[in-house]
């Protein structure tokens, strides 16, 4: 059997990516959200539900940019050497927010500054994902193998949609799993707050679908020339499906909320990977371009196919020792 290595590594980097965006996501909302909790009391308890799994989530951070790297050097280096700028001002934010969430617990005569920190790292790590994803779909300035752009060629009114649909996104995620989490007034108020966020997040996804059809004519030409058109429709119409069951949802439902809205970013991702396929550094270098020797991919593959299930394990053991509410005595 021939095994297709460069195709299985773009699945398993696509994979860890998507892993990282839903479940470092909500923990990112939690921090976007803190302006608009201001009891320190239920700030704490906000922290509490992710403070056990926060960290582990980064991991696939670490393994999307890592089986970039190792797969996909060419890809790496044009795309790092592109967003350098965003990609140091997120790790940046990040790393801030991650001393912020532990110092946060610690010094209580300074938790109101340490609440600060770890609201910006939040909103800033997220907003740099969302206009590096702009920028991404915009297209790498590249010639004869080396990028030829500015170093704010990634900053343009399409990556600002971008940025805000990104934190829109995440702060409705952080939403969904602290009505998952909380009970009482306080999961009321959270549904008061997920109100205006679908709204606002229907709106960005709106925006950005339409713009991005204009920033290259091979993208309108997948999504709207036939039978493409045909096939992909169930897309966006699902998609808005999910949007109107998640505006009824909020009202009444608890772990509802959270799964839906982790559809919708599934069906987002799916088109966004369909509107790129097989560009790995658009607009024209694909990922056969840009792979690794073969013999290298294969020799990964195996510790992927032994560390991936390990991830996956401790991950899911993690949520499930960690389930249910949580009261003002968390983990910290």
């Amino acid at each position: 059997m021939i095994m297709d290595y460069q195709l299985i590594w773009v699945l398993l980097i696509a994979v860890a990516v998507f892993a990282y965006v839903t479940l470092d996501g909500f923990d990112l909302g939690i921090g976007i959200l803190f302006p608009f909790i201001k009891n320190p009391v239920k700030r704490g308890r906000m922290m509490n539900t992710v403070a056990p799994i926060w960290d582990g989530n980064e991991t696939w951070l670490v393994l999307g940019g890592g089986g970039l790297y190792a797969a996909f050097p060419k890809a790496y280096s044009l795309l790092m050497t592109a967003f350098y700028i965003p990609v140091f001002v997120m790790l940046l934010a990040l790393v801030f927010r991650g001393v912020a969430f532990e110092f946060r617990f610690k010094s209580k005569n300074h938790q109101k500054h340490w609440d600060i920190a770890f609201s910006a790292g939040s909103i800033i790590a997220s907003a740099m994902q969302g206009a590096m994803l702009g920028g991404f779909i915009e297209g790498i300035a590249v010639e004869n193998g080396r990028f030829v752009g500015g170093a704010f060629d990634w900053l343009s009114p399409f990556s600002f949609f971008c940025a805000t649909a990104v934190v829109v996104g995440y702060a409705l995620l952080g939403t969904g799993w602290l009505i998952m989490k909380m009970e009482g007034d306080f999961q009321g108020n959270l549904r008061r707050l997920a109100k205006p966020a679908v709204i606002w997040m229907a709106a960005n996804l709106a925006v950005v679908s339409l713009m991005t059809t204009y920033v290259n004519p091979a993208y309108a030409e997948r999504w709207f020339n036939m039978p493409n058109m045909a096939m992909m429709a169930p897309i966006p119409l699902i998609t808005a499906g999910l949007l109107f069951w998640l505006w009824r949802a909020v009202s009444h439902r608890e772990k509802t909320v959270f799964g839906i809205t982790l559809g919708i970013f599934f069906l987002c991702y799916l088109g966004f990977g369909i509107t790129l396929y097989p560009n790995i550094v658009p607009p024209m270098i694909t990922f056969r371009d840009a792979t690794a020797p073969e013999n290298s991919l294969a020799f990964m593959l195996v510790g992927a196919v032994i560390l991936l299930p390990v991830i996956f394990a401790y991950t899911a053991y993690a949520y499930w020792v960690f389930r249910g509410k949580v009261s003002d005595e968390g983990y910290h």
